[in-house]
C-alpha cells in the first residue's frame, strides 16, 4: 500500500489486499494451525528464512493484516500486535532492557503503566527514574546513566492530559544514543505522529480510541525503523542468537529489528499474542478512526468550553481550549484536535463530584476510555488508585479529579446531561 497516500485512506484500504475472487473484508483466520506441503518449508519458518505462518502464537494471517494497517498509519516500519496494551508497552521495554538495565520515564503517566514500571519490572532488575514532563533538558539528561536503554513517554498523559514535547525528548534521547519510546493511545495516528517529530518506537493500547467500540482487548508495538541498534548499547541486536543457531538482528532483518526481535523471542517465550477475532474487530474499528476521531475532538473541545463557563465548575483541563497552558504544544502535535478526553473539578470538591457523577444519565461510570460512549471516572480512587500521594501528584491527578472520556452522542444532549447533574452538586 502506498504509504504517500492520505491517513483516511490507509485506515480503509491498508493491510490486506483482496484477491481476484477473494473476500473484501480481510477474514477471521481463527485457526492456530497451518498446513505445509514438506518438511523443509516448516524447518525454513522455525529458522526464520522465509516469511509465513506456522503457529498462531507467533504470527497469524488475520493479526499481520492488523499489523500492516497501523505500521501504515503511523509511517513505520513494522509492527507486532499484543495481549493488550500493558502488554505492549512491557514488551516494548524488555526487547531492549534486562536485569540490571535502566529507563528514564516521564512522571505523568497511566497509573496502571506507574505500578509496572515501578513495582512489576522493578522486580525483574529494570530500574525506572521518573522526571517530571516539563523538566528542564539538562535535568532529563542529567537522569540518563550508562546502562539506561531508552526514554518512555505518553504523548497524551492519561489522565494529565500533559501533552508531550516530542522534539525535545527524541533530540534528548539520540544525544545519548537511546530510543524514544512514546504510547499515542489517546492521540492515535489520525491526530498525532510521533514519527515524524523524532520517535522511535510507537505502542498503543489498541483496546481505546483503535478499537473504539470497547468489545477487545489489545495492543501494539510499531517500528518506525533505522534507528542504530549497533551504537554499543544494545548487544543483544548485534550478537548471535543462539536460540536461531546463531542468527544477528541487526545482520539478518536491517529494516526492522527492533520488530523481529520483539515477535521471535517475547512473543514466542511470553506468549502473548492478540487473537484473531480481536485483530478482526480492532480492524473494523480502524476503519472509521478519522471519522471517529474529528466528532470526539469536536464533542471534547465544545463540553470543555461549556464546564469552563459553568458556574458549578471549579476549573477544566482540556488541550484544546485555550486557556490552556497546554494549548500550544496541541497546536503543534495535534492540530486536528485534541483528543476526546477532558477533566474537571466540581467546586465542593470530591464529595461533590462523586454527586455529579452518580447523577448522570447519558454519561456512565465506567473503568475505561476511548470509546464511542461517553464515560466518567475518578482517577485517584480508581485507575490510579495503586498510587502513592506523591506518585498521585507527579502523575498530576488530585483528589477531585473527574475523567470525562467524551463519546461521539449528539453534543447537545451531553451538555443538557452534565448540566442536570452539576445542578445537583
Amino acid at each position: 500500500m502506498n504509504q504517500k497516500l492520505k491517513l483516511e485512506t490507509l485506515a480503509v484500504q491498508a493491510g490486506y489486499t483482496p484477491e481476484n475472487g477473494g473476500p473484501r473484508v480481510a477474514p477471521i483466520a481463527q485457526s492456530t494451525t497451518y498446513k505445509y506441503d514438506d518438511a523443509q518449508s516448516v524447518a525454513d519458518l522455525f529458522d526464520l528464512k522465509r516469511p509465513g505462518f506456522f503457529y498462531t502464537r507467533l504470527a497469524n494471517p488475520t493479526v499481520d493484516c492488523f499489523e500492516k494497517k497501523i505500521a501504515a498509519l503511523e509511517g513505520g516500519v513494522a509492527a507486532v500486535a499484543t495481549s493488550s496494551g500493558q502488554n505492549a508497552n512491557t514488551l516494548a521495554i524488555m526487547n531492549i532492557a534486562r536485569s540490571g538495565d535502566h529507563i528514564v520515564a516521564i512522571s505523568s503517566l497511566y497509573g496502571g503503566t506507574v505500578s509496572l514500571f515501578s513495582n512489576t519490572l522493578k522486580k525483574m532488575g529494570v530500574e525506572f527514574t521518573f522526571v517530571l514532563p516539563d523538566a528542564p533538558i539538562g535535568e532529563l539528561e542529567a537522569a540518563i546513566r550508562p546502562n539506561t536503554k531508552a526514554i518512555f513517554a505518553e504523548v497524551l498523559a492519561n489522565p494529565a492530559l500533559i501533552v508531550l514535547d516530542i522534539e525535545k525528548m527524541a533530540q534528548a534521547a539520540h544525544r545519548h544514543g537511546l530510543p524514544l519510546i512514546v504510547d499515542n493511545t489517546f492521540p492515535t495516528p489520525f491526530l498525532c505522529r510521533p514519527f515524524e517529530f523524532g520517535a522511535d518506537i510507537v505502542t498503543h493500547s489498541t483496546t481505546k480510541y483503535i478499537d473504539g467500540h470497547a468489545t477487545s482487548v489489545g495492543g501494539i508495538v510499531v517500528e518506525k525503523g533505522g534507528f542504530d541498534w549497533s551504537n554499543g548499547r544494545f548487544p543483544e541486536f548485534i550478537n548471535p542468537d543462539e536460540s536461531y543457531h546463531g542468527l544477528v538482528y541487526t545482520k539478518n532483518f536491517p529494516e526492522a529489528p527492533y520488530s523481529v526481535k520483539l515477535r521471535v523471542q517475547w512473543i514466542r517465550d511470553i506468549g502473548t499474542p492478540m487473537m484473531p477475532f480481536n485483530a478482526f474487530l480492532s480492524m473494523i474499528g480502524v476503519e472509521t478512526l478519522h471519522v471517529r476521531m474529528e466528532r470526539h475532538c469536536q464533542n471534547a473541545l465544545a463540553l470543555a468550553e461549556f464546564l469552563e463557563s459553568h458556574p458549578k465548575v471549579a476549573w477544566v483541563n482540556y488541550p484544546g481550549l485555550k486557556s490552556s497552558p497546554q494549548h500550544a504544544l496541541a497546536q503543534k502535535y495535534m492540530p486536528r484536535g485534541a483528543s476526546g478526553v477532558l477533566c474537571f473539578g466540581v467546586k465542593g470538591g470530591k464529595a461533590a463530584g462523586e454527586k455529579v457523577m452518580n447523577s448522570l444519565k447519558i454519561a456512565a461510570i465506567v473503568v475505561h476510555v476511548a470509546d464511542i460512549r461517553t464515560g466518567v471516572l475518578h482517577p485517584a480512587s480508581m485507575t490510579h488508585r495503586q498510587l502513592s500521594e506523591q506518585e498521585l501528584i507527579a502523575a498530576g491527578v488530585s483528589s477531585d479529579l473527574i475523567r470525562v472520556s467524551v463519546g461521539i452522542e449528539h453534543i447537545d444532549d451531553l451538555k443538557a446531561d452534565f448540566d442536570q447533574a452539576l445542578r445537583q452538586a
